[in-house]
């Protein structure tokens, strides 16, 4: 397997280790982080984002 390959595959095991950390907290919390995400993302906009680009 190339590197690129072994790079996304690991990629994709931590992101699925997220998503179970996330699922695995009680709702209040799940609420507190994603609270702090969407702040960071309004803080940080995307490229393209604010542009008259269609929200997916």
């Amino acid at each position: 397997m190339d590197a690129g390959k072994e790079k996304e595959k690991l990629d994709e095991v931590e992101g699925l280790r997220l998503v179970r950390a996330f699922l695995s907290l009680p709702p209040h919390k799940r609420a507190e982080v994603i609270a702090f995400v969407e702040e960071l993302a309004r803080l940080h906009p995307q490229p393209g984002e604010g542009d008259g680009a269609p929200a997916r």
